[in-house]
């Protein structure tokens, strides 16, 4: 059953695989400014364009349909023309596999940081990841997805269990099972259960962790353990320095100091001439005694 099961998936893995042409990103993302602020341990998100990104964005609700770890430089691994690999991630065909920045460049992408993260546990994430390339794609996950291609009376808040369910085998995992695995090795939350206990003395929430094939790209973007960074301005942002389509740049005059009345040269008051007199008819002669 289970070879059979992996037939099919790997049928259907070839199908969805496939990319939909006529897309176009909105927004692109910035090679220069994404290599100069990225770190090991951040999680890209990629707005996919083929079947698979399609079925993965309705499901979920979202722009994401696919995560990547950032490890940096992964010894060994290089493209054809040198560029080396510094991504991690679980591709349908392919398994866990390395990648170089570039692959992603033309996709809509968002950069999810773990917060407070320190160097060792960065590190543990990394290797982690690193470790796991080889492995391969869970396709029983795909006929799972590929049951939604159908209309069936499926309650919304299934949806994700549903998705998840896979083979079991611990060398089959998806993409953003495999980033949710890294992170667990060292307890750092994701999208965490969390019950109250409470007390007469104290209050407290304690948290369990999820599943990992219960995750998906999303929630690395409304985690509130991970910070949304944005490269255009993570460095700083002047908009005055923009130059639109339907307006010449502004000029160094304008862009610069601005008031809203112009300079004017300063008021000097005039010399009074005391050997002038007065006119007669101005004169007020004071006869009162004194």
């Amino acid at each position: 059953m289970g070879v059979m099961l992996d037939t099919v998936g790997k049928w259907i893995a070839g199908y969805l695989q496939k990319e939909v042409p006529g897309y176009e990103p909105f927004t692109p993302s910035d090679p220069d400014h994404l290599r100069s602020i990225m770190q090991p341990g951040d999680v890209l998100l990629v707005e996919g364009n083929n079947r698979i990104s399609g079925i993965i964005k309705y499901l979920t609700q979202s722009t994401w349909s696919h995560a990547a770890l950032f490890v940096g430089p992964i010894d060994g691994a290089f493209e054809p023309d040198g560029e080396q690999h510094v991504l991690i991630e679980a591709n349908i065909g392919e398994g866990v596999t390395s990648a170089p920045l570039s692959k992603y460049l033309a996709y809509h992408t968002r950069l999810c940081r773990p917060v407070g993260l320190s160097f060792e546990d960065r590190t543990t994430v990394c290797r982690y990841a690193i470790n796991r390339i080889g492995f391969g794609y869970d396709t029983k996950n795909i006929v799972d997805l590929a049951r939604y291609l159908f209309p069936l009376p499926i309650p919304q808040r299934w949806r994700r269990r549903m998705i998840a369910f896979g083979s079991g085998d611990p060398t089959k995992i998806i993409c953003s099972a495999l980033i949710a695995q890294a992170f667990d090795a060292v307890r750092y939350p994701i999208l965490p259960k969390i019950t109250r206990a409470a007390s007469r003395k104290a209050r407290r929430d304690i948290l369990h962790i999820r599943d990992s094939s219960l995750y998906m790209p999303r929630d690395f973007d409304i985690s509130p353990y991970f910070e949304v960074v944005k490269p255009t301005i993570v460095h700083g942002f002047d908009y005055t320095a923009l130059h639109w389509a339907d307006k010449q740049k502004p000029l160094q005059e304008v862009a610069g100091e601005f008031g809203v009345f112009p300079k004017s040269p300063p008021l000097v008051p005039e010399a009074t001439d005391e050997a002038a007199t007065l006119p007669a008819a101005e004169m007020t002669v004071n006869t009162a005694p004194v």
